[in-house]
């Protein structure tokens, strides 16, 4: 059967039905009881257990019952021995279990007897425990071989499927992880951005030409007022270009001899101030990359310190670390409190991954490897991270195939097909 993939706004999502899906899941012991069948791919609810718990391959009046056991110790391939229903001793064969990953890696666990009568391995079983298995065993001089199917965490989606869901999928690689700061900040106009029109003689205001929020050029015409020194009108001009920001007059108002009738900036380019704390302080210097999130729809801009200024803010007893920010929207209101990520420094990572392609599964945080239309949980250990990306030390190999987009749908479709095993 293969697998259909609902669109991704049902998170129910989900897909049903295509392809083989881990719902061949395993019970590899005894919490992990390994399936087999005579070169069949019997399924774990078709399997005949042992007396200790475990997978019962048999042929020809010989039985091999394996198991992964994992009693408080990593887990291990166990095997006993049986002749006619009656067990034998562990000296009486050997056995191997060669196993096969997705993505075409191969193992091999030999076991060796044990005194309790048992055969075990002196190899670990890694995570997943998804693969095809190939049992090779000799019991009493007679060899046997069993191949079968044993898969967890794994499902199939095809192509055309996943991209429709907006799954997607990047190879791992190298990159940095940054040591960055979360801090906020205030908007404020930049020094010499910012200009007041005043009256130069008193007078009646006779013309008001703009209201606060309005463009204006250098030079244009703001208002006019008729001076009481000489009775003629004269005009009020904006000094810079910029946006209104107050209008601190009225129509036919007595306007004083240099006071302020119009507030100017221009808001092409703001300050960002951001207020640093305590030890944060001593790390944050000019030149750091800052990334700077508004707060009213999420936008990010993307800038660097241009200074820390010297002293400590009154008030709030912090340090002022400033940046500048092109406002190249408009959106950027002063005034406006900010969110930003300082980044101090960057380390390199021989393996990273978006934050976005991890998800916990059972006790795990795993990504999800693809070959070809298969995918598959991979136990991940993960090591430094920063707001985009998560330093993976092991689970995968450079190069793997991971989602990192729409993770989350295939891990609902996974969790959908039941295929996941007991611990």
């Amino acid at each position: 059967m293969t697998r259909f993939l609902m669109a991704p706004l049902l998170l129910a999502l989900l897909l049903s039905g295509c392809g083989r899906s881990s719902e061949e899941s395993h019970d590899d012991h005894a919490g992990h009881a390994a399936e087999a069948d005579t070169d069949a791919d019997a399924h774990g609810e078709d399997a005949q257990k042992g007396a200790h718990g475990g997978r019962l391959l048999s042929q020809d009046g010989d039985s091999v019952e394996l198991a992964i056991a994992e009693d408080g110790t990593p887990p291990t391939y166990q095997a006993w021995l049986y002749r006619d229903g009656k067990p034998l001793p562990a000296t009486a064969g050997n056995v191997e279990v060669h196993l096969k990953r997705l993505g075409g890696v191969d193992e091999v666990h030999r076991l060796r007897p044990r005194d309790d009568g048992s055969l075990l391995a002196d190899s670990t079983v890694g995570e997943p425990h998804s693969f095809d298995v190939d049992v090779r065993a000799t019991v009493q001089g007679k060899p046997h071989r069993w191949r079968y199917a044993s898969y967890e965490g794994r499902t199939t989606i095809a192509a055309r499927i996943a991209q429709d869901a907006g799954i997607r999928v990047a190879p791992v690689g190298a990159g940095s992880i940054a040591d960055q700061h979360e801090v906020q900040g205030l908007l404020t106009p930049a020094e010499g951005a910012q200009a007041q029109a005043t009256a130069r003689f008193p007078g009646p205001v006779r013309s008001l030409r703009v209201n606060v929020g309005d463009q204006v050029r250098a030079g244009q015409v703001l208002a006019t007022v008729e001076s009481n020194l000489s009775l003629t009108t004269y005009s009020v001009s904006a000094p810079i270009g910029g946006t209104v920001l107050a209008r601190n007059a009225s129509l036919g108002s007595n306007a004083g001899e240099g006071q302020t009738l119009f507030e100017i900036a221009d808001l092409s380019t703001l300050w960002v101030d951001l207020h640093i704390f305590g030890a944060d302080a001593g790390h944050i210097t000019a030149g750091a990359p800052v990334t700077v999130t508004r707060i009213s729809d999420g936008v990010v801009a993307q800038t660097t310190l241009e200074r820390v200024l010297p002293g400590t803010a009154t008030a709030s007893q912090s340090t002022v670390a400033r940046a500048v920010l092109r406002n190249t929207d408009g959106l950027w209101r002063p005034g406006s409190a900010v969110k930003a990520r300082v980044t101090v420094a960057e380390q390199p990572a021989a393996m990273v991954v978006p934050v976005g392609a991890l998800q916990r599964f059972r006790d795990w945080d795993v990504v999800f490897v693809r070959v070809g239309d298969v995918y598959e949980a991979r136990p991940v250990k993960l090591g430094a991270r920063d707001a985009q990306q998560v330093e993976v030390v092991s689970g995968v190999v450079p190069g793997d195939t991971v989602v990192v987009e729409q993770s989350y749908l295939v891990k609902a479709d996974i969790e959908k097909s039941g295929a996941s095993h007991d611990h």
